[in-house]
């Protein structure tokens, strides 16, 4: 589902083809003209990701189609975000190798959308930073000057984060790397997952909204057989208090408060199931009546287990339960939040309201039963 800019009923960063259930797709329909102000008003996510390429990186894009650079809050490490700009490992000039980013809008026909681009810099004949391939298991978002886990020039990580106002159609996270003309970079690809929030008005009027957030297992890359399959451990919380881009590191407060909402879970897709995959939080109760963000982070890991040869299927004892040789190497980590502006409905949607209360329970119901 394409969503509308102008719609509450949003993703923030996909990097995946939403498949949202069919009462969300109402919601986003039904009450986008008249609830534009009253549940949402920014969207971030913060994240460390690996270098697992093979090739030495010499910058990093999130390109956000459907976005304006208008539609541009917060760039990590950007000019006047509470964090230093410069270039360098001194986390008293720089918070990440790259410094500052750039923000380009792009169109291509009908598509068009914003890049946000961390770059080094070519002389001609070298480049002044890179990130390392490898691999790096941080116990928290270590992966930049102010981790505080020694990160420098051989570390194979990096961290970045953006903020917007609305959602993206679709996010695509890529590795810049160089693989042939000197100088020249190409787009690499990124297995870490962004998580799309739903924020839908409770159906019990003037009570505050449902916060629903969901993350997909990435694409295979051939179509007939499973794709690449992760782990995923997810913790939450939620604060009387807006969220900023510069606290959503491992080290905060804010983030360290967060309990687990899901130990274990392997994530795969399915060629024959277009729903499979993905995971979902959230359906429970509404958000505390106090509540002005909600905080979700999510820890990923390859899957280290046996495939089948010819599906490409993990052959997993347990989903959920996960045997010691089964856990791979850490993918990266996601900090994502929404800021929230609960204000209660109006009573001319009341009867929209219990529309909304039926399709919320025919869908809970339908689940139980699968």
């Amino acid at each position: 589902m394409n969503t509308h800019t102008t719609s509450k009923a949003i993703a923030i960063l996909p990097s995946f083809k939403s498949h949202f259930p069919a009462w969300a797709v109402v919601a986003s329909l039904t009450l986008a003209p008249g609830i534009t102000s009253a549940a949402v008003v920014g969207f971030l996510g913060n994240f460390d990701v690996i270098n697992d390429t093979g090739y030495t990186a010499h910058g990093f894009e999130i390109d956000l189609e459907g976005l304006h650079s208008s539609d541009i809050t917060d760039t990590f490490g950007g000019i006047g975000r509470g964090f230093p700009s410069g270039r360098g490992f001194d986390p008293s000039t720089s918070v990440e190798r790259y410094g500052a980013p750039t923000i380009t809008e792009y169109s291509n026909g009908s598509t068009f959308g914003t890049k946000i681009t961390y770059f080094g810099l070519f002389d001609g004949s070298s480049w002044d930073y890179g990130t390392p391939s490898g691999s790096f298991i941080t116990p928290g978002d270590n992966c930049w000057s102010g981790g505080g886990v020694g990160y420098g020039p051989s570390t194979p990580c990096d961290h970045f984060g953006v903020g917007t106002t609305t959602n993206a159609t679709k996010t695509t996270y890529s590795w810049l790397i160089e693989t042939g003309t000197p100088g020249v970079l190409s787009n690499g690809v990124v297995s870490l997952p962004a998580p799309a929030w739903n924020v839908i008005p409770d159906p019990v009027v003037g009570a505050p909204p449902i916060v629903v957030a969901q993350i997909q297992a990435p694409a295979p890359e051939n179509e007939a057989q499973f794709g690449e399959a992760i782990w995923v451990k997810v913790f939450t919380s939620e604060f009387e208090n807006p969220i900023g881009l510069e606290e959503l590191v491992g080290d905060n407060a804010k983030v360290q408060q967060a309990v687990t909402e899901v130990e274990w879970q392997l994530l795969q897709t399915d060629p024959g199931n277009p729903l499979a995959g993905q995971l979902e939080s959230g359906y429970g109760a509404p958000v505390g009546p106090n509540a002005a963000s909600i905080l979700r982070r999510y820890e990923f890991f390859k899957y280290a287990g046996d495939y089948d040869p010819e599906t490409h299927q993990a052959l997993v004892g347990s989903d959920s339960h996960p045997q010691n040789f089964e856990i791979g190497t850490y993918i990266g980590a996601q900090n994502a939040a929404a800021n929230l502006n609960a204000v209660p409905l109006p009573p001319a949607f009341a009867l929209l309201g219990s529309g909304l209360a039926f399709l919320v329970g025919g869908f809970r119901q339908k689940k139980k039963r699968a």
